[in-house]
């Protein structure tokens, strides 16, 4: 059948047109039967929303751009999954900008919705894509933004508040950390990402509570800074293999980097987890086929991407956010890459 509109949609319905839109834009305001029914005739008629008449009603564009520094992180790509089913849901499209930490290229998608080519942004980076000339002016107005995982680093300087979906950094890495000790460990070296990252200097604060709960002192020497990559974590275990007291546990703080350890400890000899044990952080999908299965944080990616969304389009509908900062639960997964010594 050939495309339609939403008039001919709400005639073989036999219901208003306000009650399509809602269906299909605003789906939490009707009832479960009626959005079905609704969404499941528009697949069947071809029906295709005229987006650029709703941009002219609404002063809307329907899109959303989602800045991220790496948009091949497994990570990222589970919460990127959640973000545009969840964007689709409610009627709008998601541009990604994949930066790869590139200052102009944050800036440039910040534009992007300065100058209306898209709605608001959902945010991976820990900098705010606006120039320091912006956030300095007294005419500068910050456009629709939610925080993915995240803090920014520039709140402080720009004085605002900007909604943040995360879990607990320092809560998880005091956790993964505590498992560790708890099994005997107490040469725990740390691989971590980005240390400007302030995830980075939540989870690295976790593993320093876990210690001093311990009774340990923390050892800067055990601290090696790497990247959220494959290459980053094999590369700094070479570099912690070649130090004279060898760890009795690694913690990685990302899966990847735990899964490019694993794959340099087996290639040097080395048995995981009879001669080191190694914890990730995030539960990617690989996580848990591996071998040995990697021991992990588990986040909630769908949660993630699902509430990044809900608030921003919130933001957007010039809606009140009551909850500035929504905390979600993390889990510890303990699977075969680390045992007692």
């Amino acid at each position: 059948m050939a495309d339609i509109g939403i008039k001919q949609l709400a005639k073989i319905l036999g219901i208003s047109t306000a009650s399509v839109s809602r269906a299909l834009n605003n789906p939490e305001r009707v009832s479960d039967a009626m959005r079905k029914r609704v969404q499941d005739a528009a697949k069947q008629t071809g029906y295709r929303p005229n987006k650029m008449g709703a941009s002219l009603r609404t002063a809307k564009t329907k899109n959303i751009i989602v800045i991220i520094p790496d948009i091949s992180d497994t990570f990222n790509s589970g919460v990127i999954r959640s973000i545009e089913r969840t964007a689709s849901d409610r009627g709008y499209s998601v541009l990604f900008g994949d930066t790869q930490g590139i200052r102009e290229s944050e800036i440039g998608y910040g534009d992007m919705v300065r100058t209306r080519q898209a709605d608001g942004i959902i945010c991976f980076s820990h900098n705010l894509p606006f120039s320091d000339a912006d956030l300095d002016s007294d005419n500068f107005k910050m456009p629709p933004i939610v925080n993915s995982c995240e803090q920014l680093q520039s709140l402080q300087l720009a004085g605002r508040s900007i909604p943040l979906v995360t879990i607990d950094n320092v809560a998880a890495g005091r956790e993964i950390a505590k498992h560790l000790l708890d099994l005997g460990h107490r040469e725990i070296a740390v691989i971590t990402g980005d240390i400007d990252s302030p995830s980075t200097q939540q989870r690295l604060l976790g593993y320093k509570l876990a210690l001093k709960e311990a009774g340990l002192e923390f050892n800067p020497a055990l601290v090696f800074e790497g990247e959220y990559t494959l290459e980053a974590g094999s590369s700094t275990t070479l570099e912690i293999l070649s130090e004279p007291q060898r760890p009795s546990a690694i913690l990685c703080m990302c899966d990847e980097t735990a899964l490019g350890c694993l794959y340099t400890l087996k290639e040097n000899n080395i048995s995981v987890p009879s001669d080191i044990s190694v914890v990730g952080f995030d539960d990617i999908k690989f996580a848990r086929y591996f071998s040995p299965a990697l021991t992990t944080v588990a986040q909630p990616v769908d949660d993630i991407g699902r509430q990044c969304v809900e608030i921003l389009l919130d933001v957007i509908d010039g809606k009140s956010v009551a909850q500035k900062t929504v905390i979600l639960p993390h889990k510890l997964v303990i699977r075969d890459s680390t045992q007692a010594i």
